[in-house]
């Protein structure tokens, strides 16, 4: 199983000759994962025991479920490598279990939230018991070798996809409840709207995907060359006030802008708005973690699905970027000045603003550190692309149970670029290839238009 982990990711490998490196790298992350861990716990601190408990639709998950299934993943692939491990209780690899048949069976993901047992309490002592473990095990290099290491990786990635799920799925669920519940009862942030421009891209032939060196997951390489002819990326996301346009001109009445698939969900899920807008008091508003707060037409349209960015890319007369041309025009990955990490511990609501980086920084430093002419690349909202989540040439999914983390999900979804408020640091990067299904609304997605 360890070699088969390591073919997952590509991640940097200390030499052994370079023994200090090793032990440096080993400390590094001893200290991440005791970070991402926290995160975690820090997010369920904003929230009730009751709301951890909670489960809005099949897609979503509890808060509880997650802080179960992030250590379980720990548990199942990296302390049961161990020699002399005791399993902390037998019937959480079926509870907790997402989707690893080669595993085991798992429990039905739309009713976990039917689980009252094991409680919030148990389950965060489920978690300080694992990470014990971890930390202990560490300890010893010899035992916990590079191939551990590299699971412990991936593990702390695949954290970090919760960690962001976390804050999805709760909103989703708070959305449900008439009371319109807050999860940070705190004011949104101002918007700036910058002036749209169109950044023109030349055709020619790129290398797209990871270039190796640092961690990527499987699904980014290999890197290979691709083709584009010449286009345009527009330098921000779409607003709210320039969705509202689409909306007051009767889009979602219109059968013409909208695929088929996406015009039977219109039709069948009587769609007329993004998910999160709603009327109150006969006011315009918009559903955030931070409550139901009056519509801001500035800050960037958010939550919406495939299917409505594309047709408001058709409605206005473009559309949506490959994801290659998104890479292309991209050119370097740069981490967002805001992290929700940040943003939780300083009480600073997690919501998409126009760049994350315009929230700490003064305009000359902007300058000097933010090159780029775009705006809100990263660190506000995903963007979706027109591209089908597949393979790239030559990939290969791993053997063993960790080659179902990426593979097996290439169908029916499409890729999204970029990064969200919600998006843990230091897990975005130029390559990532995030993805879902067309019709899924309740992620922190947006639109950047591109035109040829």
């Amino acid at each position: 199983m360890k070699s088969d982990a390591v073919q997952l990711m590509n991640t940097q490998t200390p030499s052994d000759s370079e023994t200090a490196a090793s032990i440096e790298y080993h400390e590094a992350l001893r200290v991440r994962f005791r970070n991402v861990r926290r995160h975690s716990t820090k997010i369920c601190d904003l929230l009730n025991p009751e709301d951890c408990m909670i489960q809005s639709m099949p897609d979503a998950s509890p808060i509880r479920w997650h802080l179960a299934h992030t250590t379980w993943f720990f548990e199942t692939f990296v302390l049961k490598q161990i020699a002399g491990y005791r399993h902390h209780d037998d019937s959480f690899e079926y509870l907790f279990n997402s989707y690893y048949n080669t595993v085991g069976d798992q429990f039905p993901r739309s009713q976990r939230g039917l689980l009252s047992r094991p409680t919030l309490a148990e389950i965060l002592s489920y978690r300080e018991y694992v990470d014990d473990r971890i930390l202990n095990a560490m300890s010893d290099s010899e035992r916990f070798d590079h191939a551990l290491l590299s699971v412990l990786e991936l593990g702390l990635q695949h954290e970090q996809q919760h960690q962001e799920l976390m804050f999805t799925d709760i909103k989703h669920a708070f959305w449900c409840n008439p009371l319109y519940p807050a999860m940070q009862p705190l004011e949104l942030p101002t918007a700036s709207v910058p002036e749209q421009r169109w950044i023109a891209v030349d055709d020619g032939i790129y290398q797209v995907g990871h270039s190796g060196g640092q961690f990527s997951f499987d699904n980014e390489s290999p890197q290979h060359r691709v083709f584009v002819e010449p286009f345009e990326l527009s330098n921000r996301l779409i607003t709210n006030g320039e969705y509202q346009a689409f909306v007051d001109d009767g889009g979602y009445q219109e059968s013409a802008h909208w695929l088929s698939l996406g015009w039977q969900h219109v039709c069948e899920q009587h769609w007329t708005a993004p998910i999160y807008w709603t009327w109150h008091d006969g006011q315009l508003c918009e559903f955030t973690l931070a409550g139901l707060k009056p519509f801001n037409p500035d800050l960037p349209v958010s939550h919406l699905s495939y299917f409505e960015a594309d047709a408001y890319a058709r409605w206005c007369g473009n559309r949506l970027a490959t994801e290659y041309e998104w890479e292309i025009a991209c050119e370097r990955f740069r981490e967002p000045a805001c992290t929700p990490e940040l943003r939780v511990s300083q009480g600073v609501v997690v919501h998409p603003t126009h760049d994350a980086a315009w929230e700490e920084r003064d305009q000359s430093a902007r300058s000097s550190a933010c090159p780029s002419d775009f705006f809100g690349m990263f660190g506000s909202l995903w963007q979706w692309t027109s591209s089908s989540y597949c393979p790239y040439p030559g990939y290969r999914p791993p053997d063993g149970a960790l080659g179902e983390y990426n593979g097996k999900f290439m169908c029916n979804q499409y890729v999204l670029r970029g990064s969200s408020c919600a998006t843990s640091a230091r897990h975005a990067r130029l390559s990532y290839r995030n993805f879902f299904a067309p019709s899924a609304r309740w992620q922190f997605s947006g639109i950047r238009l591109a035109r040829s």
